[in-house]
């Protein structure tokens, strides 16, 4: 067997929408949040193991509000109330500060600190219990660079307890200056060739959708389209240009490409990228088989050009399963499934070039110590590792061997269409608004200032964010929905009143519609004994049964949903019963596993999707739908059970279920409270 040689490509997009309101001043925490957990840790993990080189991208917006911190009270609504002594804070105030702070991940941020834990599930504070809340949750999203270099985050971290207002001054003034060094690090990095730096259109905008909202029709002919719409090319171009200028200035040249907000791209985007000297872009590998009419697999591992363009083509699998996936694996067993998954590639296609690209920061918070672990694992791995070489999106432009496209196909990273930012009736009528203001600052018939125009195309260019729509409509859930509404319209309500005109009232009415978990999980209602089939028509026997809806829980991530949609259980004296619906047929294209977790045991349960098994009280059909029972003696002693699923074809984990991590049955529920005569 020939020794396989691969390169791999890390891509890690670093992004925050804009959060700055008409006052300049940002609303939510997220930038300074990820910003001393995130944003230099990952570029740093990666340069204490010589030979390793990755790229990361970083929007424009991200650089702008990262700057804002020389003056962070001025600039941070949060941090202004985060630093004032609680009785100085009225009701209203301190509710939405105790909210933020109990947004944090529980399980691997809240958990591991003690007194954090047990505040986080107090309903009342006192004083001195909201400033120990305060400086644990500013303590929890410090990450590893911080806990272990910082002398100053190491002596608050171990004082646990009994906090003043002067330790919340000097933890905050601390965080401050080490903001200011991210960027430099960034810029130090790339001088020594460790890493390339892209970046974005200016505010993250759908690229294709501003060009021609047609485009979202064309990626899926079922989408609905926004009324009366308009072209926003001249936005468009604006986005790009706009871009470019601030990376300049801020990293002393040229980027030499970009990924394009949200992977989305058409024919007449790349023109524009092409026409401003950039010489590479990235996306989904969606758009690759769409622009291909082909879907192997082997045509994935290579850059493309298109007019001149190189093109990389992003694995959804294997970025996914570090998404997703590998959060619920020690960092060793991680490193070995990826490693492994890149080996079967290597052997399996001639030089392949390997493009994994995903959030920089979104994910790591559901890892244990924040990934910490599995990047050390990983990297190490890497590094010793001869047959794989890691190498930058630029260096990637550069390999000769280059697959050639005829045409591309319109789409995003997401399942290669627009549906998540265009089609729902939210989604169309936040587009219609834009329109609606565009068309009414056209017809405007006064004097507008150089000035006050620039104003008002900093507001249309901010209102174009992809990050507003992605929250509108039923794929994703935010408790912070109504925020990111209120954010949209206000940039629009703003030109109205930089024209000194009065905004239509329909700005000032939500768009958002009222969303939370019961949107995709139902808790059970009753006991049931269903008899096992794999038939959809069995409805009375999972009558009362709880369920999750996989298509309707998406965050600030995304990933391919795989083949099952929605999880039904429930349980009796005897037995846990599980079924699973979605596309079936996925499981006849390849012979499919169904592997099974308990969480409080460890034991792990495997089922060949296929005919029917019966073994020891255990059984598995496979028909409409997938069907289970799991006999007592997995979970005999145990008051409560946590599962999680994989549906595992090959070497390759397709999909993770639940998507927000296990799933509880308790045990002992007797549902007698919904008991009625």
């Amino acid at each position: 067997m020939n020794t396989p040689s691969l390169n791999l490509s890390f891509f890690w997009h670093m992004h925050q929408p804009d959060y700055r309101g008409s006052d300049g001043v940002m609303s939510m925490p997220w930038v300074f949040l990820h910003a001393i957990k995130d944003y230099y840790e990952m570029p740093w993990l990666l340069s204490r193991y010589k030979g390793l080189r990755a790229t990361f991208n970083i929007t424009a917006p991200l650089i702008e509000q990262l700057n804002l911190y020389r003056d962070p009270l001025k600039n941070d609504y949060f941090l202004s109330l985060w630093e004032v002594h609680p009785n100085r804070l009225d009701e209203s105030s301190k509710a939405w500060l105790i909210k933020t702070c109990k947004s944090t991940q529980y399980d691997t941020m809240v958990k591991p600190l003690e007194r954090f834990d047990v505040l986080y599930h107090q309903h009342y504070y006192s004083d001195e219990d909201l400033i120990d809340f305060e400086m644990l949750f500013m303590l929890s999203w410090c990450g590893n660079y911080l806990r272990q270099e910082n002398s100053v985050v190491r002596e608050l971290f171990s004082k646990g307890r009994g906090y003043s207002q002067s330790d919340k001054k000097e933890l905050l003034h601390t965080l401050c200056h080490f903001l200011e060094s991210i960027l430099p690090f960034y810029a130090k990095l790339q001088n020594e060739g460790i890493i390339s730096v892209s970046t974005t259109p200016y505010n993250h905008p759908i690229l294709p959708l501003l060009l021609d909202i047609n485009n979202a029709r064309l990626a899926n002919v079922h989408t609905a389209l926004p009324d009366n719409p308009l072209s926003l090319k001249d936005d468009a171009v604006e986005q790009v240009s706009r871009s470019i200028a601030l990376y300049e200035k801020t990293f002393g040249r040229k980027p030499t490409g970009f990924w394009p907000a949200e992977g989305a791209v058409d024919e007449a985007s790349i023109d524009i990228y092409k026409q401003h000297g950039l010489g590479w872009i990235a996306t989904d590998e969606a758009i690759l088989f769409r622009s291909l009419e082909d879907d192997s697999r082997s045509n994935l591992y290579k850059p493309y050009r298109y007019k001149e363009m190189t093109i990389g083509f992003r694995d959804h699998g294997l970025s996914d399963l570090i998404g997703f996936t590998y959060r619920f694996k020690s960092g060793h067993d991680a490193t070995e499934h990826f490693m492994q998954s890149l080996q079967t590639i290597a052997y399996e296609t001639q030089n392949p070039t390997v493009f994994v690209i995903l959030d920089g920061e979104n994910a790591w918070e559901f890892f244990e110590n924040n990934a910490y672990d599995f990047f050390t694992a990983l990297y190490s791995r890497l590094s010793l590792t001869h047959w794989c070489s890691t190498i930058t999106m630029q260096e990637a432009s550069q390999l000769k061997s280059n697959g050639i496209l005829d045409n591309i196909a319109p789409g995003s990273w997401i399942h290669g269409t627009f549906d998540t930012w265009s089609g729902h009736p939210e989604k169309n009528r936040a587009w219609e608004l834009i329109y609606q203001t565009k068309r009414d600052v056209e017809n405007f018939s006064g004097i507008i200032g150089d000035e006050i125009a620039q104003k008002i195309k900093f507001h249309f260019l901010a209102s174009e964010c992809s990050d507003w729509f992605w929250w509108y409509g039923d794929d994703h859930v935010t408790e912070f929905s109504m925020e990111f509404d209120a954010l949209f319209r206000e940039h629009l309500i703003e030109i109205y009143r930089l024209l000194e005109m009065q905004p239509p009232s329909d700005l000032f009415d939500s768009i958002v519609g009222q969303k939370d978990s019961t949107s995709f999980w139902i808790k059970p209602q009753r006991s049931i004994t269903p008899y096992i089939d794999g038939k959809n028509s069995a409805f009375c026997d999972w009558l009362g049964c709880g369920s999750v809806d996989e298509r309707k829980m998406f965050s600030t991530m995304d990933r391919v949903r795989g083949p099952i949609d929605v999880i039904h259980y429930g349980h009796s004296s005897s037995s846990i019963f599980l079924a699973f619906e979605g596309d079936m047929t996925a499981f006849k294209r390849e012979e499919s596993f169904l592997e099974i977790t308990f969480e409080e045991s460890g034991e792990r349960l495997s089922f060949a999707l296929r005919g029917k098994y019966q073994n020891n009280g255990d059984e598995c059909i496979i028909d409409e739908r997938v069907e289970i029972a799991l006999s007592s003696i997995h979970f005999k002693g145990y008051d409560a059970v946590h599962l999680r699923f994989e549906i595992v074809q090959g070497n390759r984990i397709v999909q993770t279920m639940p998507g927000f991590g296990s799933l509880l049955i308790d045990l002992n529920e007797t549902y007698a409270h919904n008991w009625f005569i």
